[in-house]
């Protein structure tokens, strides 16, 4: 590196770590982005520069559902076969959150100590980011609609990730989901090697195709895909019968695959994380030890013990990422250990501000089963309106929903709590801001 980049890199690194310190003693923020933000107007290369120093490479986990468990189970994995791993797991997905956790693991001289570098990246930013990075592996999740405010549909947001991936190096290695039709066509277009993850459990297929749906039409011709069975969403055993597109096949399925937390969704995080640990030598007997001890990140199915009562925290932020999550809570409920509900909805930036979404989930089965939906949020009449429409929707011998209205969030806790009895769990389902003001409330509670 010449001197003078080494001294302007050095001037980034002191900024961003005073910047840190600051924020962080006044109380003002996580400081996950705003480091990374301005030592890139000392060092636009900055990213570049730190991503080179990785010592063993780069990941990107990128997708629409799933990053940021998939990134943890991953990073999980490796501390515990005694690796050092860089990851922004504040979530902050942007370039400017990417440098962020790049910088909190370098000295004072900007020397960056991290044997990995696993970075959980939002899907719109892919062209830009692989201009600046070189990854060893690009691990993709799902593609679904998602904050229809800012991005576009699926398929115009896989043709930017295949061009910008086609530019790489052949060493990259692309783990995709072979059962989202999308990615599985991406993965076939692809000159680097790809690796491919699914389930294999028929007996977890939908009843019939659901309301929120992106690409049931296949990517190569444009004809209407043949489905053997869907898992969630499109994702699920398909071919095309007009120009013999097909699903790619597994390196890595469910089959005896263990799992810790709750929901066809995790199934497929884990297989991901699973498979980019076997593709980086890491022995299967490890990643199951790892896997059986797992605790999720902070709102995605997290567990919590408040004033003795057990609560689950489940990250819901558009159509897919709902129903799914209503047909884990469904399950549940069925069994008899949960009867009530907290559903919060915002419509802030991080939540994405047209929440017209809510009318593409599958609120029904929900309602259908009774108990207590409590509803809170920025948006909360819109909610109401979408659960009283579900309502009216059922016949009225299976509707036995008690739906109660809170403009209040912290009096929306308070009244789920109470009305969750015994040996229940409360269900919270939050959109993102909403999701950390609740655990802003919960954390000021006892917790356990």
């Amino acid at each position: 590196m010449k001197v003078v980049d080494r001294i302007r890199l050095g001037l980034a690194v002191g900024v961003a770590k005073t910047i840190t310190a600051g924020v962080r003693f006044f109380g003002l923020g996580a400081a996950s982005v705003l480091p990374g933000a301005i030592s890139r107007r000392f060092h636009p290369k900055l990213l570049s520069l730190l991503g080179e120093q990785v010592k063993q490479g780069v990941i990107l986990v990128v997708g629409t559902n799933g990053k940021t468990t998939t990134s943890l189970l991953l990073r999980t994995i490796l501390e515990d076969q005694n690796y050092k791993v860089a990851h922004n797991e504040t979530g902050a997905n942007l370039i400017n959150g990417l440098v962020t956790a790049l910088l909190g693991n370098t000295n004072l001289i900007g020397t960056l100590n991290a044997d990995y570098a696993i970075l959980e990246v939002d899907e719109n930013i892919v062209p830009l980011l692989l201009k600046d990075c070189q990854p060893k592996i690009i691990l993709a999740l799902n593609l679904f609609r998602d904050q229809l405010d800012r991005y576009g549909e699926v398929d115009m947001i896989s043709q930017r990730w295949q061009k910008a991936i086609a530019s790489l190096s052949p060493q990259t290695v692309v783990v995709l989901n072979a059962d989202d039709p999308t990615l599985s066509y991406l993965g076939q277009q692809l000159s680097q090697e790809t690796r491919y993850f699914g389930l294999s459990e028929p007996d977890l297929y939908l009843e019939e195709i659901p309301h929120a749906v992106d690409s049931i039409y296949c990517p190569s011709c444009g004809h209407a895909l043949t489905y053997e069975g869907v898992y969630l969403s499109h994702l699920g055993d398909f071919c095309c019968k007009k120009c013999q597109f097909e699903k790619s096949e597994l390196d890595l399925n469910s089959e005896h695959w263990p799992q810790i937390l709750i929901g066809v969704y995790n199934k497929y995080n884990t297989l991901a994380a699973g498979l980019v640990a076997q593709e980086l030598g890491i022995e299967r007997e490890a990643i199951f030890h790892t896997v059986k001890e797992f605790k999720a990140a902070f709102g995605r199915a997290e567990e919590l013990t408040v004033e003795g009562k057990h609560i689950r925290i489940l990250l819901s932020k558009n159509p897919v990422g709902m129903n799914e999550t209503i047909r884990a809570i469904n399950n549940i409920k069925k069994t008899g250990q949960s009867s009530t509900t907290l559903l919060v909805l915002n419509d802030r930036i991080p939540d994405g501000t047209d929440v017209s979404w809510i009318w593409d989930v599958d609120t029904e089965p929900l309602v259908g089963l009774g108990g207590n939906l409590v509803v809170s949020g920025d948006r909360i009449y819109d909610l109401a309106l979408r659960l009283k429409y579900s309502q009216s929707n059922l016949p009225e011998k299976n509707n036995h929903v008690k739906l109660i209205i809170r403009e209040d969030l912290k009096e929306a806790i308070e009244t789920a709590l109470n009305l969750t009895v015994g040996k229940e769990t409360l269900h919270i389902i939050p959109t993102y801001s909403a999701m950390l003001e609740v655990r802003g409330i919960l954390t000021g509670r006892q917790i356990l």
